[in-house]
């Protein structure tokens, strides 16, 4: 065989191998949701690579036997092509022993670079780029391959297949699509520009609402505008007028004892045909949907689908009422920061590492805005308010502080006993981990004692106290003697 000859056998054996590299990394890396859109564009060859993803064993010992094939020819064929004509060259400067040794070793470097260069690193890469653009392109002789092998594709098919049942391991690949997987591809759109970082924020925000409870959106008990059953008509004209809101719970005594809710647009068709309110007419009060407190806020969704309502009271374990949610308060916890302009910002950037943020703000907001992955106890509450009180472990007061991944957590303003303002610093990295102003650490809860060593304890303190006042009584005077 001549130098040429097997020069063009080598090339032929790269390009097979080539081949054989694109299908396989083009079959494996092909997203099966890009081939499913081709595939209802009228691309037949997407659906059978859609379904070839569904049972790879042939295909893939295909492509096994055809490259382990191609590298023993190789080798075979390199060997025999260049070794002769390596060794006639070097045999002009090196003795005869020498030359050929050293062919040997420069013939099995070349070839196997050409290998590792032509049929696996570029068509890899290749592949990698568009799989599925070479996925659909390649089937059709891979087709061909695995009818042509068939019996040696049954074979080592077969006995892979045994090996997999008796190490019980998955033969088939999970398809499934989580909503990890889905907000994964939108941080990558995201990324790439292909998807507005806002509408990314809004899907990843959709895909909370079942770990989000009602009470994160919720307007709470302290800000419930509501009207009294028995309230006259004056009353009522100017609570309106002093908080203006589409809708106002109903309550018999107080809020605790809510009977409905009744509409704005109901008050302001009386009031424009000059008629007098009062609650006591039956006619204005709607039935409200009241949902406890534990619900996440895709459940609130349902409940509102089912019963046709945008608003809700919610109730606690206690049923005493904790605070009322609407649609819209469920939708701009989708939309995130976008807020009406009558609405208040509850995150308030001031500069590049201070924020002041509202006691009452969702703790997910607060992450998400400081970039806090985890925070500790966060079973235990659902605000800004809640991890402060958690962390101190009493009612915070002003100039209250904890420092915490980096930042410092400070209670500007207290409202009774409700937090209002927060003023959060971005710290150094070298400050403390967490401390109250006091420098007390607040990260671990306040130690418990069992109720009998509690007892104990009190025991004797009371008994030192007896004896205490005992011994520190001044004597009592002697009796007078009877004469």
């Amino acid at each position: 065989m001549t130098l040429t000859q097997s020069l063009f056998i080598i090339a032929c054996l790269i390009a097979a191998s080539g081949f054989f590299a694109v299908a396989e990394i083009s079959l494996a890396a092909s997203r099966r949701l890009r081939l499913r859109q081709h595939a209802d564009e009228g691309d037949l060859r997407a659906d059978k690579v859609l379904k070839m993803q569904e049972q790879p064993g042939d295909y893939f010992t295909v492509v096994q036997v055809g490259q382990n094939g191609i590298a023993i020819l190789g080798g075979i064929v390199g060997e025999g092509a260049l070794s002769s004509t390596l060794t006639s060259l070097l045999i002009l400067w090196l003795p005869e022993s020498t030359a050929q040794s050293l062919a040997s070793v420069c013939s099995f470097l070349i070839i196997t670079s050409l290998f590792i260069l032509f049929s696996d690193l570029l068509p890899r890469r290749l592949s990698m780029v568009k799989p599925e653009y070479w996925a659909v392109r390649v089937l059709g002789p891979m087709q061909l391959c695995m009818t042509v092998f068939r019996p040696i594709v049954w074979f080592y098919a077969r006995t892979t297949d045994a090996l997999f049942k008796i190490l019980g391991l998955p033969d088939k690949r999970d398809e499934r699509i989580t909503s990890d997987d889905i907000l994964a591809m939108t941080e990558a759109g995201a990324r790439a520009g292909v998807l507005a970082r806002r509408e990314q924020q809004a899907i990843a925000n959709i895909f909370e609402l079942d770990s989000r409870t009602v009470s994160s959106a919720m307007t709470p008990r302290d800000r419930i505008a509501y009207f009294l059953r028995d309230d006259p008509d004056h009353v009522i004209r100017a609570r309106i007028a002093e908080e203006p809101f589409s809708t106002y719970p109903v309550c018999d005594g107080d809020i605790d004892h809510i009977v409905g809710y009744v509409d704005a647009k109901d008050l302001f068709q009386r009031v424009l045909n000059n008629q007098p309110i009062s609650l006591k007419d039956d006619s204005l009060i709607r039935k409200i949907l009241i949902v406890p407190d534990k619900l996440t806020l895709a459940e609130v969704l349902d409940q509102f689908q089912q019963v046709h309502e945008d608003f809700a009271a919610i109730l606690n374990e206690y049923s005493l009422m904790v605070g009322v949610v609407t649609l819209n308060d469920v939708m701009s916890t989708v939309m995130g920061d976008l807020v009406s302009p009558d609405d208040e910002e509850q995150i308030m950037r001031r500069d590049e590492h201070s924020w002041l943020i509202d006691g009452a703000t969702p703790i997910d907001d607060v992450q998400r805005a400081l970039g806090i992955d985890e925070l500790p106890h966060d079973e235990e509450y659902e605000t800004l308010a809640g991890f402060l009180m958690v962390m101190l472990r009493r009612i915070p007061r002003r100039t209250d502080s904890v420092n915490w991944g980096g930042y410092k957590f400070e209670v500007m303003d207290v409202d009774s006993y409700r937090i209002d303002q927060v003023l959060v610093l971005k710290l150094d990295p070298d400050a403390p981990v967490v401390g109250d102003s006091n420098g007390a650490v607040a990260t671990q809860p306040i130690p418990t004692m069992p109720v009998a060593a509690i007892a104990a304890i009190a025991a004797a303190v009371t008994v030192d106290d007896e004896e205490a006042t005992t011994s520190s009584a001044p004597p009592e005077p002697p009796a007078p003697s009877v004469p």
